[in-house]
């Protein structure tokens, strides 16, 4: 069985070399904008199906459906698993047709997502929760391999801005539309209603995806556009997995997975506890806290873009410098939005500032910077081995968040009184740490 859904699922045999140079140009221009369009979207939308959970969690512990520690256990299980499965899935998707392969992960975290609203136990909601990050995992590598295929190295960072967008497209809409369904219809329609956009979403990527131009007739994209680092020397299909394995040899790679670990404390810390933060140290309801949230993601829009821009218009494809920039304005952003006045302008601000640099940081330590170092027919797996670090990284912050919160909760009538100070500075901590092994790879250059 394993065997025969390997087989499935796997990349087409090349087809003889389509030789017409205006059908060649008017195939990759008609079918590279679709899979911008298939990725970006995609992946943005489906995003909902795995943060709607941080919307709901003040009405799940009001209810008292589960406590904070549960809640930390239950978000966990999406991360490990997560965390596995993009490491484990960023090397088979080297090998996979992506329209097969992004579609059924997104139809799978749409059922995922609908069973999550018809919960009310712990267990059951783990295994829920842990099988929606292993098909939500498919999704980060698969979009790689997709931009890696149909764009080519100097315009790889502002394509992989631009695809970064659909993290900033996914958790703007989660605030602003599970906020408001959650608010109206309660929290299980906050599952089911992200649910059954996941199985519109891989409708639509069915229709607009392809595979990798090769299985198409075409040449190679590097190829169309004569876009090579050294040479057009091409891997081999029988050397995939040895050039994969050669990754885990580059000292660059294992500091990017720490560094973009640590980002992705503070990122799922702001994403997963954010909205409970300004609800109960702040004062906000919902759908205020909800929307504060979304204007940080509306400037990691542009975050994301400027962040592939800056680095290859200005600095030459050279992502060092720009980390620093970008982790400088994250870090101020976090500072003012715990520490500032507690007045809608500052905490505007902060987000807007914090939304900047956090997407451009997780554009690049998330995986822009780790396909630049290995070998790009191995996008996949480098993106997996980033990926398994960032995750873990996710998945502790949930558990310890989760502890810290509830350690430090008190009960006083019918009302719960929270203290915050212990978990901000392990998030604050994270993202110095973050930034100074980033910027320990001030050398590092790009290899085809």
């Amino acid at each position: 069985m394993a065997r025969g859904l390997l087989g499935f699922f796997a990349t087409g045999p090349d087809q003889p070399e389509i030789t017409d140079k205006a059908t060649i140009d008017t195939l990759f221009r008609r079918h590279r904008f679709r899979v911008m369009v298939a990725i970006t979207l995609g992946y943005g939308l489906i995003y909902i199906c795995r943060l709607a959970i941080g919307v709901v969690k003040k009405p799940l512990i009001d209810q008292g459906v589960f406590s904070p520690a549960e809640l930390g256990m239950i978000g966990s299980a999406l991360f490990w698993t997560y965390a596995i499965g993009k490491l484990t899935n960023g090397f088979f998707a080297d090998h996979a047709n992506m329209r097969k392969f992004l579609t059924a992960s997104f139809l799978l975290s749409g059922l995922c997502c609908i069973a999550m609203g018809s919960v009310n136990y712990l267990w059951p909601a783990v295994i829920i929760w842990g099988l929606n990050g292993w098909f939500q995992s498919f999704g980060a590598p698969g979009g790689v391999v997709a931009m890696t295929a149909w764009y080519s190295n100097n315009e790889r960072g502002r394509m992989y801005g631009i695809w970064s967008t659909a993290h900033s497209i996914g958790e703007g809409l989660t605030f602003l539309l599970v906020g408001a369904v959650v608010t109206w219809m309660g929290w299980r329609a906050g599952f089911w209603v992200p649910g059954l956009i996941g199985i519109v979403v891989a409708l639509f990527t069915w229709m607009l995806l392809r595979d990798r131009p090769r299985t198409m007739g075409l040449p190679t994209v590097a190829d169309w556009r004569n876009d090579h680092y050294v040479g057009p020397a091409r891997v081999e299909q029988s050397t995939v997995l040895r050039t994969q394995l050669s990754i885990l040899k580059l000292p660059a790679i294992w500091i990017l997975a720490v560094s973009s670990a640590l980002i992705y404390v503070t990122r799922y810390a702001i994403n997963s506890w954010g909205i409970l933060y300004l609800q109960e140290d702040r004062g906000m309801d919902l759908q205020s806290a909800a929307g504060l949230l979304f204007i940080s993601t509306i400037a990691g829009i542009a975050g994301a873009i400027s962040y592939g821009f800056i680095s290859d218009k200005i600095f030459g494809a050279r992502r060092p410098p720009v980390n620093l920039i970008f982790a400088i304005l994250e870090l101020t952003g976090l500072l003012l939005f715990f520490f500032g006045p507690n007045t809608m302008l500052s905490l505007t601000i902060a987000m807007i500032l914090f939304g900047v640099g956090l997407t451009g940081l997780v554009t690049a330590l998330g995986g822009l910077f780790a396909v630049d170092v290995a070998p790009k027919r191995v996008a996949g797996a480098a993106m997996g081995v980033i990926g398994v670090f960032s995750y873990i990284g996710a998945a502790l912050q949930e558990n310890i968040s989760g502890f810290l919160i509830e350690k430090h909760m008190t009960t006083i009538g019918d009302d719960k009184v929270y203290d915050f100070g212990p978990v901000i500075w392990v998030w604050v901590g994270a993202s110095v740490l973050s930034m100074l092994l980033a910027a320990s790879l001030w050398r590092t250059r790009l290899r085809d």
